[in-house]
């Protein structure tokens, strides 16, 4: 059965996974353009790979729990989509 996802996660100063469990989905994830500075993703390589306020990406079949991010607390991103 499909699901539609539909989130708005709040950054933190510490990395965080997207999700607690495994779920994955195919989805755009948005950095609100209104963030006072750049959400850091945790890299394959683990280095921070900051996305600018505004700035957002496609991602197919993707597990969240395996994208983690941080930033400024107040922050925020969203993650629209479903599990097909």
């Amino acid at each position: 059965m499909n699901n539609i996802i539909m989130r708005k996660i709040a950054v933190t100063t510490t990395y965080q996974p997207l999700v607690a469990a495994a779920l994955i989905g195919s989805v755009t994830i948005s950095c609100l353009p209104t963030n006072s500075g750049p959400v850091q993703f945790r890299g394959d390589d683990g280095l921070d790979v900051p996305w600018l306020p505004g700035e957002w990406h496609e991602f197919i079949k993707v597990n969240f729990a395996d994208i983690k991010i941080k930033g400024n607390a107040g922050d925020a991103i969203t993650v629209i989509g479903g599990t097909w």
